[in-house]
């Protein structure tokens, strides 16, 4: 299979050097690098970076201060959707870390992962990284992607197989999705605590002294501010409003794409760019998606900074129309129609024999 960057733990700009094995299909990839280094979108952007994460730092800081001025009152609801939408900021800083986007330094950029993952929003830097490089290896792959081996199944030959609960979700879950993902933001938490306690990340210590501190600061202030059932409940809508958006920015990237079977040996560019799906819109949508919605070429790149994705947009989708690979990028409604239809289309294919095909382009 070929050698990409997840698997390498490498930046983009040197998967050349890893590649023991050049092929036609490889030396797409190697061209296509060639045009974006040259293009100078692998530069770090540490302006951008700084801007970004002060003005997030002091989004988080104006949020915590109106919730402690308001003190107890059912207007804390509101207080919770700002600060549900200022924590999925800092996953996307988080992300934008773990992919060492912002220094290209693995030790500087780990920290700048505990700040914004570990202790400002409670996700675990360690196990993110860790899982999420296992999804960029292998997108949208059966046994591969834990991404597509949670709740929902995105194939046939997974909703066939599922059993019991698990198969009445798969049945159902076209119009259970967006329900789903208010549980993404625990799912999020409890997930980096499991890694903690299976020692499956390194750095445990630390890592769970940062989670610790996030969650006494959080419990602490919460329940000092508010009464206990006003506490509850904001907690309860934070987090389940944090985990809907960061579901839904996460919804149209692959979902509906092409589903590879288990031992699929794709090349590189070709099983990045026909599992991915981008979304078109300006700047509004960039800082909402966190440049996610430049999913192609983040996978293409992940150590591209954020700020080089749309840069590097028109240059990748020119290149994959001269060699004939389908590039899939539609606008944001569409994709979550296209998303939905196709976890329903799964879901109803449990009682028919015949497969449902995958969004190719």
């Amino acid at each position: 299979m070929t050698a990409n960057a997840a698997e390498y733990d490498l930046p983009a700009d040197r998967i050349e050097k890893a590649q023991p094995v050049r092929t036609a299909r490889t030396t797409d990839y190697s061209v296509l690098l060639r045009r974006v280094r040259d293009a100078g979108l692998l530069d770090r952007r540490p302006r951008y970076y700084v801007w970004k994460a002060s003005t997030v730092l002091l989004a988080l800081a104006a949020g915590w201060t109106a919730f402690v001025l308001i003190g107890e009152s059912w207007w804390q609801l509101a207080t919770a959707a700002f600060l549900a939408a200022v924590f999925a900021q800092f996953a996307f800083l988080g992300h934008d870390a773990g992919h060492r986007q912002i220094s290209g330094r693995r030790n500087t950029d780990y920290l700048l992962g505990l700040l914004f993952g570990n202790l400002a929003i409670g996700v675990s830097i360690g196990w993110w990284t860790s899982n999420h490089n296992r999804h960029h290896a292998h997108p949208n792959t059966e046994d591969a992607d834990p991404d597509i081996m949670g709740v929902l199944a995105h194939s046939t030959l997974r909703a066939r197989a599922g059993r019991g609960v698990r198969r009445l979700i798969f049945r159902y879950q076209g119009w259970l999705f967006f329900p789903l993902l208010l549980l993404e933001g625990w799912s999020l938490h409890f997930a980096g605590v499991r890694a903690l306690v299976q020692r499956s990340i390194p750095r445990r210590r630390l890592e769970a002294g940062t989670l610790l501190a996030h969650a006494a600061g959080y419990l602490a202030l919460v329940f000092v501010v508010l009464p206990p059932l006003q506490a509850l409940v904001f907690i309860v809508v934070h987090q389940g409003l944090f985990g809907l958006y960061m579901g839904s920015t996460f919804a149209p990237n692959h979902k509906g794409m092409e589903v590879l079977p288990a031992g699929d040996n794709t090349d590189y560019l070709r099983r990045q760019v026909l599992t991915s799906r981008n979304v078109r819109g300006g700047p509004i949508i960039d800082t909402a998606f966190g440049g996610l919605n430049y999913q192609i070429e983040h996978h293409l790149f992940p150590s591209m900074p954020r700020a080089n994705l749309r840069r590097a947009q028109p240059i990748v989708a020119d290149y994959c129309a001269s060699i004939g690979v389908p590039y899939c990028e539609t606008g944001l409604f569409t994709s979550y129609a296209q998303s939905v239809g196709h976890l329903h289309a799964v879901g109803r294919s449990i009682d028919r024999p015949d497969p449902v095909p995958a969004l190719s382009g």
